[in-house]
């Protein structure tokens, strides 16, 4: 065996002072490091670690000249270290790992303590009071943070080899307290079943670090769970037993008669549930909480679908009110259109769908008018804030988000209305109902007053929701409530090039670009763009120029990127990366991990926030940034929502968004990058939505090569859901 010349291992020891660059998967990076000994930064690069700027770290490697970069220290290992001169201690301090303390008040803790601030406030944390500005609140906030940091240290040095950042060690210590590291020498698969951020592959490491053997329960178990996690992210609400066991072997490196006693062992806890479906070949294989989720969703609806309607006019039928609501909005329904109106007070379960263009906000209208009438009470929901926005906007009605009508609690523990405090209704119509997966689906069915009504209203061609399940199209397949599809596009939506290329893609056919003189403007382009770099280039001069200057569209508040992926030189992170070093280069800053956010940044929630009232998905703009206290504002359209340094993992930028996440969403004008890179996103219906978020303006930029391959893929992966079948009564 070739030995290693450890001759040339070098080793440093310094502050992290900057990242330049750092790879999508965590494993490169470019930094700057002070280090004690040197005057000018040295350029280290290789796998940090998760380690972030302010960190002291002790660095081993050796020196590489290379021909473009000059002079680099390769990283062989890393190891954080509490620094030992003034200069780390007090970027140590203001570092994000100590909450409350920003760059002027490290540099007053320092003065006032120098080198022996760190053993100071080790041994006697209450002296911090001494500092100028420091009253009781903040230091009772930085004794807590520093107790709380010791303990913490302690699980980064176990855990920092395997990746683990000191943001998820926070989030262990404060899961399991004291006894974290423990508990994780015992079981570290909990990390994976507990903590958010923490994934099977690095529980794993970790229990080889620990030496727990490959054919442990422990580990089985978990494997079997991660893979129906992975499943549940992809869309699944279950697998079928032959390929969770498959995915299970493969992802373990057992055989497939090894993973039964696991199985057996996890039905016997309830953490999954087995099921012989009526019909199906294999066993369905659900997690627990997900299998009675949907039970119950299916239950529900079937309750409220099987309900009698008895509804009285004075003075004739729906079908003469409905002549006069056309006679009032000035229209002439089409026969399918007025189907789907009628359907609603003649069915206590009525499914809507079709494409832009067929009317579905002129039938709402409609059904408000004819609700109104008919003296019922009506309610209108979406499962986004900007898709209830958009409803409200387009009925003149108050619209509600689904978690804001179902009267969602933290405190109280969930959405308040439910079977036992039903909503106070006669109607309910739910739009975009693409969007909603099966959790959300059973917390309005189960809040669904019987001898009520609801109507679900979306486009089943667009994508379904990020969450689990297929809703719109089961309620579709299963039969179940009226169904009306909407296929006609309206006259006065038949100039829109966006509409018709919408419907092309849909039917697989190439979209096309409207004839127009020189000089005129037309709402559908396609610019051709030969590699990622040409088109990266094409869109920032787009975003920036080209379209603020011949719309007037403002690039900040008017105008969205869909990209279909976030990596590469057009996915979300590096548009994101470069537009806002054009529109916020200079603006004040507030860093976490690799991401800094800046005053006048569009940013996107990621997570359900419902103590302040922002949901996955809404967009804002950062209004306030304050660098000592590591604190941030953002504005919700009026809605401002204050972010300290533990939250800001809820924001990311949105210069660019995935087209999933502009899913209930629609802006003037829209840019969708189109590229062979993209190839396993390049599917019809992904196409379809993103050309459909655009009101105004659509511009394609990629190839005709890749646009020819989405709109021909139809294939559209099979999602494993079970609600068609229950809702059958199978």
């Amino acid at each position: 065996m070739r030995q290693e010349n450890t001759s040339d291992i070098e080793r440093l020891r310094g502050v992290l002072s900057r990242i330049r660059f750092a790879s999508d998967d965590g494993q490169f990076a470019v930094c700057e490091l002070e280090a004690e000994d040197r005057s000018l930064p040295v350029t280290i690069v290789g796998n940090i670690l998760s380690a972030r700027p302010g960190e002291s770290v002790e660095v081993t490697g050796r020196w590489h000249d290379d021909p473009r970069y000059g002079r680099q220290f390769r990283i062989k290992s890393l190891r954080t270290v509490l620094p030992s001169t003034r200069e780390g201690i007090e970027k140590y301090l203001a570092s994000d790992m100590m909450e409350g303390i920003g760059p002027t008040l490290a540099s007053r803790i320092v003065d006032h303590f120098g080198e022996k601030t760190l053993e100071i406030l080790d041994d006697r944390p209450e002296r911090v009071l001494e500092v100028e500005g420091i009253g009781e609140k903040r230091g009772a906030q930085i004794i807590e943070c520093w107790e709380r940091d010791r303990l913490v240290h302690r699980l980064m040095v176990a855990l920092r080899s395997h990746g683990v950042s000191a943001a998820l060690a926070v989030k262990i210590y404060q899961r399991f307290g004291t006894e974290a590291l423990d508990l994780i020498r015992r079981n570290p698969y909990r990390l994976a079943e507990q903590i958010r951020g923490i994934g099977f592959q690095t529980a794993d490491e970790i229990a080889r670090h620990f030496d727990i053997k490959p054919d442990s329960p422990a580990r089985l178990r978990a494997g079997i769970l991660h893979v129906l996690e992975e499943a549940h992210s992809d869309g699944h609400v279950y697998l079928p037993r032959p390929i969770l066991q498959e995915e299970a072997r493969e992802l373990l490196g057992c055989n497939i008669g090894a993973l039964d006693d696991p199985l057996e062992e996890l039905q016997i806890n309830e953490q999954i549930v087995i099921e012989q479906r009526d019909g199906a070949r294999a066993p369905a294989v659900y997690p627990g909480k997900t299998w009675r989720v949907e039970v119950a969703a299916a239950n529900h609806l079937r309750r409220v679908g099987s309900a009698t309607r008895q509804l009285d006019l004075q003075g004739g039928g729906f079908e003469e009110r409905l002549d006069e609501v056309e006679q009032n909005l000035c229209i002439q329904f089409a026969a399918a259109q007025r189907r789907a109106v009628l359907s609603v007070f003649d069915q206590p379960l009525a499914v809507i769908t079709g494409g832009p263009g067929t009317g579905k906000t002129t039938i709402v209208q409609a059904i408000c008018r004819l609700a109104d009438t008919a003296g019922e009470s009506i309610a209108l929901a979406a499962p986004t804030g900007r898709a209830a926005k958009r409803l409200s906007e387009a009925t003149g009605r108050e619209a509600k988000t689904i978690h804001r009508l179902l009267d969602f609690s933290f405190d109280k523990g969930g959405f308040q209305h439910d079977e036992d405090h039903p909503l106070p209704v006669d109607i309910l119509v739910v739009d975009e109902a693409s969007m909603i997966d099966i959790y959300l689906l059973n917390a309005l069915a189960r809040a669904i007053p019987t001898g009520a009504s609801i109507v679900f209203v979306g486009d089943i061609d667009q994508l379904p929701s990020v969450g689990p399940g297929q809703v719109l199209r089961d309620l579709i397949d299963s039969g179940v409530g009226s169904v009306v599809r909407l296929t006609e596009i309206f006259r006065q939506h038949e100039a829109s090039a966006i509409v018709v290329n919408a419907h092309r893609i849909n039917r697989g056919e190439l979209p096309v670009v409207p004839t127009r003189r020189e000089g005129e403007l037309v709402d559908f382009y396609t610019i051709n763009a030969e590699n990622p770099e040409i088109a990266s280039n094409k869109i920032v001069e787009l975003a920036t120029e080209r379209i603020p200057d011949a719309f007037g569209f403002d690039p900040l508040d008017e105008l969205q990127i869909l990209s279909p992926m976030y990596r590469g030189e057009i996915g979300c992170n590096r548009l994101n990366e470069r537009l806002q070093n054009i529109f916020c280069a200079d603006a004040v800053q507030l860093r976490r991990g690799n991401t800094s956010f800046r005053v006048g940044d569009r940013v996107m929630q990621t997570s359900n926030n419902y103590d302040e009232d922002v949901f996955n998905g809404d967009i804002g703009r950062v209004v306030d940034v304050f660098v000592d206290d590591k604190v941030l504002r953002v504005d919700f359209e009026g809605n401002t929502v204050e972010y300290d340094s533990g939250s800001l993992d809820e924001l990311a930028l949105a210069y660019a968004i995935t087209v999933h996440k502009s899913q209930g969403s629609e802006y003037p004008a829209v840019i969708i990058p189109v590229m062979t890179q993209h190839y396993v996103m390049l599917q019809r219906n992904l196409l379809y939505t993103a050309v459909t978020r655009g009101s105004e303006l659509v511009i394609l930029v990629g190839t005709q090569r890749a646009v020819k391959i989405a709109v021909e893929n139809d294939e559209s992966m099979k999602r494993y859901t079970g609600l068609a079948g229950r809702l059958r009564g199978g």
